[in-house]
Formats: structure tokens, sequence, C-alpha cells
């Protein structure tokens, strides 16, 4: 599990109009993301060619040079959590899957998209 100050990464992709991450390291297949948080991605990855096929996401609970969204904890709902991105006015819920990365909801989630290196 990451501490408060570890960046971490995953390579979300679009499967049949679902974005959607794999994470053999904690046991994630076609994990969705779900209720506002596909709005974030398309916003974070609209400079991007070809986000659809893969992109990686970098995602921390402290701020990192360059980050592209802070979002901020709302509620618990459902097993997940509730983040609002101010900048956008959007809230989405991460679903329990969050707590694969940390052991709580952090209260504050920074993020950044960035293209695959080919």
């Amino acid at each position: 599990m990451a501490n408060s100050n570890s960046i971490l990464v995953i390579f979300p992709y679009r499967l049949q109009g679902t974005w959607v991450f794999d994470d053999e390291r904690v046991e994630l297949v076609q994990e969705p993301f779900i209720e506002g948080i596909p709005e974030m991605i398309d916003i974070f990855v609209q400079d991007i060619p070809n986000a659809d096929n893969g992109f990686r996401l970098l995602f921390s609970a402290a701020p990192f040079p360059n980050y592209q969204a802070e979002l901020v904890w709302l509620k618990e709902e459902y097993g997940g959590n509730w983040y609002h991105w101010e900048a956008h006015h959007l809230e989405g819920w991460l679903c329990p899957a969050l707590f694969k990365y940390f052991s709580d909801a952090p209260q504050h989630l920074y993020c950044k998209a960035e293209q695959l290196q080919t």
C-alpha cells in the first residue's frame, strides 16, 4: 500500500465505451471507472492522441509537479468514496478498489494523464 508521498501509476484504456484499467499487482482486471470519473478522464486525456488505446495515469495523495487535477474527498458511500474536482465542477465516485492503493481514502487526490511512450 502507498504512503502519502508515493506517486502511483495505472494505465487506463477504453473497452466497449467504458474507461477501465488492469493492475496485476493488486489483482484488478478491466476494473471500470464509473459515476463521474469517466467525464474527468475525458478532460484529462483531451490532448493525448489515441488515449482510448491507453495512457499513463499518475496519482498521489500528495501534490507533485505539473499535476492536472486536485480531487477533494466529499464522502463515503457504498464502500467507495466521492471526490470533487473544483476546477471543472465535477464529482465522481471511486469504488473500493481505491483501497488497493491507500489504506484510507485520501482527503486529496492529485492526478495527471500522460501519453504512453512508444
